[in-house]
């Protein structure tokens, strides 16, 4: 498939029909291509997706940890698509063989150098309308975790030597400063 034009509508056809290896999202019907993660942003996905999965195995809990690459359709429409580092989908019904159709309830951005304005920008105004409760965008370069969480209207900034209480759980609390990465 030749590089995405300006200003044309695509579809999730054309998600799939990219080369094998290329990653892309869509929003709102426009391609934003995806570089490779780094290095130390996998150890943070893997350190942060590792502790939200022992509380849910430690607690029986029925919500499933999803991390990139993993299908998201936000929308019931054609034209969103997207791969958050970390879903956490407490639907058992919004997930198919494809991935998740709807708004997880708890979705974690790690910011690479490509990705600071879709992270802080779009993804935000587009997971709160989908319906998202919880959203934390990880910055590495600014030792800085955001969180919004939609259902109360509160937004708090965080650094990485801190605790975080997780909005969507009673007593879930993600120490950052004793994770390694």
């Amino acid at each position: 498939m030749p590089l995405p034009q300006p200003h044309q509508e695509y579809t999730i056809d054309d998600i799939y029909r990219l080369p094998s290896g290329q990653r892309a999202e869509l929003i709102d019907g426009q391609l934003y291509m995806m570089a490779p993660p780094t290095r130390r942003h996998q150890q943070i996905l893997l350190s942060i997706s590792r502790k939200i999965a022992d509380y849910i195995d430690r607690n029986h809990g029925s919500c499933e940890v999803d991390i990139a690459p993993f299908a998201v359709f936000l929308n019931e429409d054609d034209k969103n698509y997207v791969e958050p580092d970390i879903s956490v989908i407490c639907s058992p019904s919004k997930l198919t063989d494809k991935g998740c159709v709807g708004a997880p309830d708890w979705i974690i951005e790690i910011v690479s150098p490509g990705s600071r304005r879709m992270d802080y920008f779009i993804k935000l105004f587009k997971y709160r309308t989908a319906g998202v409760r919880e959203y934390w965008i990880v910055d590495p370069e600014k030792n800085r975790i955001t969180v919004y969480n939609f259902e109360s209207e509160d937004t708090g900034e965080y650094a990485f030597s801190e605790s975080i209480k997780v909005g969507i759980y009673d007593n879930l609390t993600i120490d950052f400063n004793s994770m390694d990465f």
